[in-house]
């Protein structure tokens, strides 16, 4: 039965609707969302109540490629340099050694318990070793939970990085698997190509995407969101036109264009957020109408060991001998093995060997769809009970920060930052003028009890105030912080 576009558009539209309808309804429950469009997708396609018959795995493919590109520089947008360079090594440390050791061992224990070739057994590693930045911060965001310890963003570096490796692994066994005569000594020198460029192309087109911004000066706003995409997709094509690794190229590309000031830089990164939530949708939806229950059902014993054994085995060795090298505490170690959540990518990795006629393709291809599911049901639901549980939970009360002419694509240090006096602080009961502020430094405006008072000297503060702080860099406002005592 053929279909029409309408036809196409009009399914699209109500599992999209009732993908967000049911995330909202059941997500207080502590279910993931994307676990929700997840199960929309299996329970619309042509084993489920939808009836939708689906098996086109290049497409699936394709449209993961290009949301994975997207998703990736979202995330880069939004990381922060000054909070990422304290947790530098540490986040590429999980992201390239946690990553190959996590590959290693569910290879060996899938060659050893599941009859697969060491090769078919790495291959499969190499699929599910990579972790998901979106189902995390997701849950985290939502419930206005921070972590101490620099855990967050050692988390969010390793999510957003750690992707380029473990598709330059899966790549790499579909290819020895698919060509006998292969030897794995040909892919070291492959591997330290594609990183190489990649990271230059990726700074490279960082720096060329911040002057297009601020130089072309298109009349139209609405065209910025275009530039940006086309850069983007050029970025990731021309880097693997290269044989470079695309998804580096654009993640190190968003994090210093996301770290300079450009015109319209809030709407353009507030765009992206949006768009990389409907591409985890779509794509989630999508790998949920590629899965056939009748041919998961006999693999559900296999599923479910690979999954217990990478979150409590190889996640958290991978992490305790990664971490050996930092100082971390054993807690923040244990949290970090048990945010090794898996989300979309794993399952769109696994189309590679299905494209590629690897011999039990099929078979992976079902055990990766398990492992995400169980790791997204079980980690995800209980981030929050396990930070704290392990004393490692706090308010998110990090201060709201504008910088101060980057949507005219102004160069500035100037800052506007919301900060909140708490009752304790030494700053209440005194006027603003024995304060002793930095000279460079300013309270331009405070919202009491939702009332905005202009302030001047005589300004008496107040527990509960939220102060706008105008300042000129960070060392004025980490003293701006010790005399307001926040």
């Amino acid at each position: 039965m053929g279909f029409t576009i309408e036809d196409i558009l009009l399914g699209s539209s109500i599992l999209l609707f009732l993908s967000i309808l049911i995330s909202k309804s059941l997500g207080r429950l502590g279910i993931p969302a994307l676990a929700l469009f997840l199960g929309v997708g299996v329970l619309a396609g042509s084993e489920g109540i939808g009836g939708i018959y689906f098996d086109d795995a290049l497409t699936a493919q394709s449209l993961g490629t290009i949301a994975l590109a997207i998703i990736l520089f979202s995330g880069g947008l939004d990381t922060r340099w000054e909070h990422t360079k304290p947790v530098l090594w540490r986040g590429i440390t999980l992201s390239t050694l946690g990553v190959f050791i996590t590959a290693l061992l569910v290879g060996v224990f899938a060659s050893y318990l599941l009859n697969f070739s060491l090769i078919e057994g790495l291959l499969l590693g190499a699929i599910v070793s990579s972790t998901d930045a979106a189902a995390v911060f997701t849950i985290l965001r939502s419930r206005n939970i921070g972590l101490k310890n620099n855990l967050r963003p050692t988390l969010e570096l390793e999510s957003g990085s750690n992707d380029p490796m473990a598709y330059f692994l899966t790549v790499s066994f579909t290819f020895l698997l698919s060509n006998e005569g292969a030897s794995i000594w040909q892919l070291l020198p492959m591997f330290f190509l594609q990183m190489s460029i990649g990271a230059v192309m990726g700074l490279v087109m960082g720096r060329v995407m911040v002057w297009t911004i601020n130089k072309i000066r298109l009349e139209q706003e609405g065209l910025y969101p275009a530039l940006t995409l086309a850069m983007l997709v050029f970025t990731f094509a021309f880097t693997n036109e290269l044989n470079g690794n695309g998804f580096l190229a654009v993640y190190v590309s968003a994090v210093l264009l996301g770290n300079r000031s450009f015109i319209h830089k809030r709407s353009l990164t507030k765009f992206y957020d949006g768009l990389a939530w409907l591409m985890q949708i779509l794509m989630f939806l999508t790998l949920g109408l590629l899965v056939f229950p009748s041919q998961m059902i006999p693999l559900a014993g296999m599923g479910v060991l690979v999954s217990l054994f990478l979150i409590f085995v190889a996640r958290p060795v991978s992490v305790f001998i990664g971490m050996s090298f930092f100082k971390t505490t054993f807690h923040d170690k244990l949290y970090l093995s048990w945010v090794g959540l898996r989300g979309a990518v794993p399952i769109v990795f696994a189309t590679y060997p299905l494209l590629a006629g690897v011999e039990k393709s099929n078979i992976i291809f079902n055990i990766v769809f398990f492992v995400v599911l169980i790791s997204v049901m079980l980690q995800g639901s209980t981030l929050k009970l396990v930070a704290d549980w392990l004393g490692l939970s706090e308010q998110d009360n990090s201060p709201k920060r504008m910088q101060l002419g980057e949507d005219m694509g102004y160069d500035t240090k100037s800052a506007i930052v919301e900060l909140k006096l708490k009752n304790s602080s030494p700053a209440v009961g005194k006027s603003i003028v024995e304060l002793e502020f930095p000279k460079t430094s300013l309270i331009v405006l405070i919202d009491r009890g939702g009332k905005f008072v202009t302030p001047n000297g005589a300004t008496v503060l107040e527990g509960g105030d939220k102060l706008m702080v105008m300042t000129d860099n960070d060392e004025e406002m980490q003293k701006v912080h010790r005399v307001l005592g926040v």
